[in-house]
C-alpha cells in the first residue's frame, strides 16, 4: 500500500474553481458541499446571506 492511499489523496486545491462573494468581496473556493449547486452559490457565509438585502438596496435610488 502506498503512502498516498494510507493518508488519502487530497488533490491540488490550487486548481479548484473560485468565486467572489457578492456582499463582502471575499474569494470563495469550491467546496464539496457546493458541488450540486455551485452555479447558485453567491455568498460566502450565512452572515453575508443575511446582509444581502441591506447591501443590494443601499445603492438603489427611488
Amino acid at each position: 500500500m502506498t503512502l498516498s492511499k494510507k493518508i488519502g489523496f487530497k488533490g491540488n486545491k490550487a486548481f479548484l474553481p473560485s468565486k467572489v462573494c457578492q456582499v463582502c468581496g471575499k474569494e470563495m473556493t469550491w467546496r464539496k458541499s457546493w458541488a450540486k449547486n455551485w452555479e447558485e452559490v453567491k455568498y460566502c457565509s450565512d452572515a453575508c446571506r443575511a446582509k444581502k438585502s441591506t447591501t443590494s438596496t443601499a445603492g438603489v435610488k427611488l
